[in-house]
């Protein structure tokens, strides 16, 4: 049986993709326009097409579509479709990932995550999708822990408008030991919880040693400690989330923030050819005033639920 393909339609949501193929005409179609379901190999092209259409926005779901595909053992979680065309989209895993939809969808969406026990860390995405939904599971899945619902999120496609700072490389395997203090002062500060509260930190020390492996953490070294570290934690095709970005408390203040971050950046654009981005909470003024120096500027909006 040959796969679908699909072409994007001409008017309306630029989302909003039209699927063909020999399950046209079926049951399969009927079943497509009831309510959110789990999209499989059958949607890859409508799902590719979807994401390319925002891709900083999409970064976080499009680098692991792009590796595992549709596969919900191999993404890490499910996607999630609405719509006889692929009119909303939304991906389950540790996080919650709405991507795109409008009041239908997000309600879908919705009503397919209150079937189960809520088991995803946050929700996290599209301010224009993450709010909304909150507002529908905010009754059923209990008080947040927090809210972030303004985050601007930023893009760089051209070289930083300051010199990257030439002392932040790739941590190397070997320096994990030295690499993980700051990466766990760094969540505890950025999140609120201990992320070696629940496993004894095996999972966390886990993600670090995968993220260095990968050539994705990038840290200043000074003495043998980490004053400035940061991650490339999503890596799509066309962009690079930034994300990590510390700076030891006794370093604030002398530009190693913007200078290191402008160093990630600069190897994304670069050296990888990926648009560089991250999104930032608004009130972190420095930080903000850190990544204008850079050259960053606002392309979208993304909201965070911390549970």
């Amino acid at each position: 049986m040959g796969a679908p393909h699909c072409v994007q339609c001409s008017k309306g949501d630029p989302h909003s993709i039209q699927t063909f193929g020999p399950e046209s005409g079926t049951l399969y179609d009927v079943l497509k326009l009831a309510g959110a379901r789990l999209l499989d190999d059958r949607d890859a092209y409508a799902v590719q097409a979807a994401l390319e259409a925002d891709p900083v926005s999409h970064c976080m779901v499009a680098s692991r579509v792009e590796i595992a595909g549709l596969d919900p053992w191999r993404l890490g979680g499910e996607m999630w479709g609405f719509g006889g065309r692929l009119d909303g989209l939304c991906f389950s895993g540790a996080n919650l990932v709405p991507l795109f939809g409008g009041h239908a969808a997000v309600r879908a969406f919705a009503e397919r995550a209150m079937r189960r026990r809520r088991c995803c860390s946050s929700l996290v995405g599209p301010s224009d999708q993450v709010m909304p939904l909150w507002d529908e599971l905010a009754p059923h899945w209990g008080p947040a822990r927090e809210v972030r619902a303004d985050q601007p999120l930023l893009a760089l496609s051209a070289p930083p408008s300051i010199r990257p700072d030439a002392m932040v490389r790739p941590v190397r395997p070997n320096e994990l030991d030295r690499y993980l203090p700051a990466a766990v002062a760094m969540f505890i500060e950025e999140v609120g919880i201990d992320p070696r509260a629940e496993d004894g930190g095996a999972g966390y020390r886990a993600r670090v040693a995968e993220l260095i492996a990968g050539g994705r953490a990038f840290a200043r070294f000074e003495n043998g400690e980490v004053v400035f570290k940061a991650e490339i934690g999503a890596l799509s095709s066309r962009v690079g989330q930034i994300q990590g970005v510390w700076v030891h408390p006794d370093r604030r203040g002398h530009g190693l923030g913007a200078e290191g971050t402008a160093a990630v950046a600069d190897r994304l654009v670069r050296q990888m050819r990926r648009t560089a981005s991250l999104y930032v909470n608004d009130y972190n003024h420095a930080a903000r005033a850190a990544y204008r120096r850079i050259g960053m500027t606002q392309v979208g909006q993304y909201s965070t639920v911390l549970f």
